[in-house]
């Protein structure tokens, strides 16, 4: 009886359980997840190029010595910006000074010479028109003159070549700029037999700037120019460091022909630098707008994912259900890309919490504030991420 008893309590509980389990509510579906979306734009961009650049003095001058002396003074301070004919360097002049008061003494005799062969012509020549003297007398005294004149022609060409040796034992800067280290101090005998460089000054305020463009970006860039009718415009330069030359430059000089081995144009610009900050040989890049997007399709770059070799985007339809679009992109313009194909203006893509949303599937979609503005850089522009080459095209 006892475990008759037991068996039924059994099946009893048994029983109970089931009916408990179906009694309990279903569990409830979870929330669509929460994404962030934008609205895909449409508006005219400019187009930037980046072109790898270095720094060159718009005009150098190597400083020598030009006659052989020893050097005596320095007159500057190295690595400083000097005037144009400020005094550099003196050299010791005693030799040259001798030389020039020689080079007036033979001037001087030789115009005394000069005299007396002019007052012998002269007093010859009515006598020998009387044949009161021999005629040879006379053409003597004209073939002296002759020597007369042509010796203190010869002597005052003297005098001048000692005033310019003596001149140049006194060397002044031929331009303002900067003068670099010093090459040979004071006591060392300089211009034996080469002229002997001393220094060198390179004009720094304007500074140029030398780069190359391709083939294909150059006709892009003259032919927009062209259309709008300016120059080449306003170029900036991007320093090694990242930061932006507060000064903006213009395009000086374009290559004559197109280099066949790299098929590239050498082109150079010139920025004002009136701190000194740059220095000829710095390297850099100069951006300049290479075209201008007409009515552009545009959409935040960190929208795009790649799935299996094609760009895609998530476009959250008006019913909030999420949609997998395959686009052809096209340059990057700062933080934004350009559509060619695959999208239109107004549609809304997922910028964040793409790894949650699933094509088909509908999502919470909440609009991101200002996601259509790309983020400028220290020169106030839109600037593409580090990871990008410098050689692509981009634009704020």
């Amino acid at each position: 009886m006892l475990g008759a008893v037991s068996l039924v309590v059994s099946l009893a509980a048994c029983g109970g359980g089931k009916e408990a389990d179906k009694a309990k509510p279903a569990a409830a579906a979870p929330p669509p997840p929460a994404v962030v979306v934008t609205d895909v734009v449409q508006k005219t961009v400019p187009i930037y190029g980046e072109f790898v650049a270095q720094t060159d003095a718009r005009e150098t001058v190597e400083i020598r010595a030009r006659v052989q002396a020893f050097l005596q003074a320095q007159h500057f301070t190295e690595g400083t910006m000097v005037k144009k004919d400020q005094l550099l360097f003196t050299l010791d002049k005693r030799e040259f000074e001798a030389k020039l008061q020689q080079a007036k003494a033979q001037l001087e005799i030789a115009q005394a010479q000069l005299g007396k062969a002019e007052t012998d012509e002269r007093r010859l020549k009515p006598l020998a028109e009387r044949r009161a003297v021999p005629q040879q007398d006379y053409d003597n005294a004209a073939a002296n003159l002759l020597a007369a004149k042509a010796n203190v022609q010869a002597a005052r060409a003297d005098v001048v070549a000692a005033e310019l040796d003596l001149s140049y034992t006194t060397i002044r800067s031929p331009l303002a700029g900067l003068i670099g280290k010093r090459l040979v101090a004071p006591g060392n005998l300089v211009g034996k037999g080469d002229a002997t460089l001393l220094d060198t000054v390179s004009s720094i305020d304007p500074i140029r700037v030398n780069a190359t463009i391709s083939e294909a970006e150059y006709l892009r860039f003259f032919a927009q120019a062209k259309e709008q009718g300016r120059s080449a415009g306003q170029l900036e330069l991007i320093l090694i460091d990242g930061s932006a030359h507060p000064y903006k430059g213009k395009l000086v000089i374009v290559d004559r022909a197109v280099d066949q081995k790299t098929g590239t144009l050498t082109f150079s610009a010139e920025f004002p630098n009136p701190d000194g900050r740059l220095r000829p040989g710095q390297f850099g890049r100069i951006r300049a707008v290479v075209e201008t997007a007409k009515d552009a399709i545009l959409i935040p770059r960190r929208a795009v994912q790649e799935i299996q070799g094609m760009q895609t985007v998530l476009v959250v339809g008006a019913d909030n259900m999420v949609a997998l679009r395959t686009i052809q992109p096209s340059e990057p313009v700062g933080d934004l890309l350009i559509v060619r194909e695959g999208l239109k203006p107004g549609e809304r893509v997922i910028v964040d919490g793409i790894q949650k949303a699933r094509p088909g599937s509908k999502v919470n979609p909440t609009t991101a504030a200002a996601a259509a503005a790309p983020k400028p850089d220290a020169a106030g522009k839109a600037a593409p991420p580090a990871s990008q080459p410098a050689a692509k095209a981009e634009g704020k």
